[in-house]
């Protein structure tokens, strides 16, 4: 049976839910400053303890992430996300979901490779984190091993370097460029007739 209009706007106004809306704006803060954090440690400063206080720093963020993209998924199986505008394009939709896919499969691999590069070089059962917490390392890593893992953790954060852009660059093109409903399903985006979408349930 066709869907009435009036149904029919109300579904294209449909937004994500409160909850994954926080969890996607705390994740994507958790990621700029593992980055930079990243970046910082391994291509700036020399070895010392500077440089250590950036990698536990680094290490503790990558927990964090692990953390919330699981529990984000977990609220992303309870929490379907919103229907896409009827007239955004085929390819945009399939684009958009292999993204979040995507991002969902880096977000909890990176941390692990994380780990598995830790363990290699660990000299005892745990690694330190902020705070004097201690994170188990997997037992029986190699360092070779680990220093592999090493290289597969670098690769992949340049693979999630280039899924932020292209995301980043489809929230912008909807919001300004080419104008459409699909902006509004993201606070604080919005539609571009100015719309407030409601949160989905």
């Amino acid at each position: 049976m066709p869907m009435a209009p009036e149904a029919t706007d109300q579904v294209r106004l449909l937004r994500y839910n409160n909850k994954v809306v926080a969890l996607h704006w705390i994740i994507a803060f958790l990621i700029v400053v593992q980055l930079w954090l990243g970046y910082t440690f391994h291509r700036i400063l020399p070895p010392g303890p500077e440089r250590m206080e950036f990698l536990t720093w680094h290490k503790t963020v990558g927990v964090l992430i692990l953390l919330l993209s699981l529990t984000r998924l977990g609220v992303r199986l309870i929490y379907p996300p919103p229907p896409f505008p009827e007239e955004l394009p085929r390819w945009e939709r399939q684009l958009a979901v292999w993204n979040h896919r995507l991002f969902y499969f880096l977000l909890i691999v990176i941390p692990l490779t994380g780990l598995i590069a830790v363990s290699g070089k660990a000299k005892g059962p745990t690694t330190s984190l902020v705070g004097g917490l201690q994170l188990p390392v997997i037992p029986g890593i190699s360092e070779d091993s680990g220093e592999l893992s090493g290289d597969v953790h670098m690769w992949l954060v340049f693979a999630t370097i280039a899924l932020v852009v292209i995301h980043v660059g489809a929230a912008l093109k909807h919001q300004w460029f080419v104008p459409s409903r699909a902006a509004g399903r993201m606070p604080p985006f919005r539609a571009p007739s100015g719309e407030e979408p409601i949160a989905a349930d």
